[in-house]
């Protein structure tokens, strides 16, 4: 037992050490693999035996406070991992294979929020998102696919708006991502009754200038996130969609109705992670490149706000055609990598190399 704890906290550690945001561990028929996700990238770490893969994902259930026994559901869990004296949350995934369980780690670090103006690729977008989070009230949704960087946008802005003015934050998550001082966060919590409709009634009752949904997922969140906004604060969350146009269309699937998403809906920012162009190698960086480039890892936004969402939502209300007249995700894409400051996989990885003929 104590080399299989041993070895979980050497696979932790090295993937702190490597800025990895996710550890894979891959079960097959006779033997395991151990990959790190670096830079958006799944590298090879190490190859273990079936039963040492075994008793590490039994390791980490446990640490969990997960169900060690139940091998045959998916699973959640989580738990807090400390890496030269910085506390790093850990959230952990099961699901079943036809081997043993697979299970995915990702990796929180939480004395890590970095300034609004570091995000962004294209400088003007730090302002238009902190011209965003000003409003005084309504709903904005910050979507993207699992991994491009939506808790990170959401917790700058958060941050940056508190910095400008003494307001009130109050988050309702689950789980907390990103323990934050400043912020006053509450997590969902059904077996002690903490559940979204009375966290979001102790939260009307906490006075809050801005309230935010950790995500929007199904009917009963996004009723949540509206009725928040209905009361007359702004409302920050979370949702997955490919762009700012299908969180309309997602909005309408899980059920509200068009006339309360005119109401409320202020605004919807769409971002991929990109890889910048590095200086040194240009398209493929060595081992070395990562260990010294921190900022390799930037972001691309499309938004969706003013008179164009207006005419976006009377469209998709109407069944009406209508030209994306904005700037979206696949021109700035192509932007970016016509000026040469991403790379042509940033491009292929998103789909938009076509556009360059």
């Amino acid at each position: 037992m104590e080399e299989i704890e041993y070895k979980s906290t050497y696979i932790l550690n090295e993937a702190a050490r490597r800025k990895a945001s996710d550890i894979h561990l891959v079960p097959n028929r006779m033997d395991a693999y151990i990959y790190f996700r670096i830079h958006q990238s799944l590298q090879f770490f190490e190859k273990v035996s079936v039963k040492v893969c075994e008793k590490l994902i039994s390791h980490f259930k446990f640490s969990a406070a997960m169900d060690i026994g139940e091998k045959r559901k998916p699973q959640n869990g989580s738990l807090e991992f400390i890496f030269e004296s910085r506390p790093i949350s850990l959230r952990l995934s099961t699901i079943p294979t036809p081997f043993q369980e697979s299970l995915v780690i990702r990796l929180l670090p939480q004395d890590e929020t970095l300034a609004l103006e570091q995000l962004p690729l294209f400088p003007q977008d730090s302002l238009t998102l902190k011209q965003l989070i000003k409003k005084r009230s309504g709903l904005i949704i910050i979507t993207g696919p699992t991994g491009s960087g939506k808790t990170t946008t959401l917790y700058s802005m958060m941050l940056a708006v508190k910095q400008s003015q003494p307001i009130n934050i109050v988050t309702l998550e689950d789980p907390i991502e990103k323990r934050t001082e400043g912020l006053i966060q509450m997590e969902i919590n059904d077996k002690a009754g903490i559940t979204y409709d009375e966290g979001l009634k102790a939260i009307l009752r906490h006075d809050p200038d801005i309230i935010m949904v950790g995500e929007i997922r199904d009917n009963v969140t996004a009723q949540l996130a509206v009725r928040s906004a209905m009361t007359g604060h702004l409302v920050l969350s979370t949702m997955h969609t490919n762009d700012t146009v299908g969180a309309i269309y997602r909005l309408l699937e899980l059920g509200i109705p068009k006339h309360d998403i005119e109401l409320t809906l202020a605004g919807v920012v769409t971002q991929r992670l990109v890889e910048r162009k590095c200086p040194l190698c240009g398209e493929s960086c060595s081992s070395f490149c990562d260990k010294i480039n921190d900022h390799k890892i930037t972001a691309v936004y499309e938004m969706l706000f003013g008179s164009n969402l207006v005419i976006a939502k009377y469209n998709i209300f109407h069944n009406q055609p209508f030209s994306n007249s904005f700037r979206t995700l696949q021109k700035q894409l192509v932007k970016a990598y016509a000026l040469g400051f991403i790379t042509h996989r940033s491009l292929e990885r998103y789909g938009e190399i076509s556009e360059m003929g």
